[in-house]
């Protein structure tokens, strides 16, 4: 055997080592992504819920959780705050959702007509309306100020009105104002 058989020979060895050193990485990496996949899926981070509610949307008005009455913010008893909005051709009710600063939020909607899409601007809000489902989507902020809130799905040709806002407010000033009861809205402010 020559020199340059054996440097070949320790030459494959090696080449052979550093392929398997890469496809131990690469797998680990498909593993590491499988696993936080999974983690997402089961801890309700992605889409589609884990369980589904329905509603008759030629109805929601009528009665039901969606009254005009029952649509805004309110403050649970156990200090988190609901939101109940609709999506319909070409308008959020409510327009302007009033919440809490730094306080869990739980957004419930749904569509009186066709497919829309509440997208929180500047936040991961981001979910669809969907004609006789409904929509929920948890979230927190963490500064006050306005937060634009169009529809993000094509609903027909008045789309691109379609907006709404969101005005997270101090904590305190909010739970001053559900002090007295009702649903909050910062419509006509």
């Amino acid at each position: 055997m020559s020199t340059q058989d054996t440097h070949e020979s320790v030459s494959a060895e090696v080449a052979a080592r550093v392929e398997r050193r890469w496809a131990t990485i690469a797998v680990i990496i498909i593993v590491m992504m499988a696993l936080l996949a999974a983690f997402a899926g089961i801890h309700r981070a992605t889409m589609p819920q884990p369980r589904v509610e329905i509603t008759d949307p030629s109805r929601l008005h009528l009665s039901g959780e969606f009254v005009e009455s029952n649509l805004g913010s309110v403050l649970e008893a156990n200090g988190n705050v609901t939101v109940r909005a609709i999506g319909q051709q070409y308008s959020f009710t409510p327009a302007c959702i009033v919440v809490p600063a730094d306080t869990p939020i739980t957004l419930r909607a749904t569509s009186a007509d066709v497919v829309h899409g509440i997208l929180i601007q500047g936040t991961n809000v981001n979910t669809m309306l969907v004609p006789g489902y409904i929509s929920e989507q948890l979230m927190r902020f963490t500064k006050t100020g306005d937060y634009l809130m169009p529809c993000q799905e094509f609903c027909s040709f008045g789309h691109e009105g379609m907006w709404g806002k969101v005005k997270v407010i101090d904590k305190t000033e909010f739970a001053n104002r559900a002090k007295g009861g009702g649903r909050l809205s910062c419509v006509g402010q």
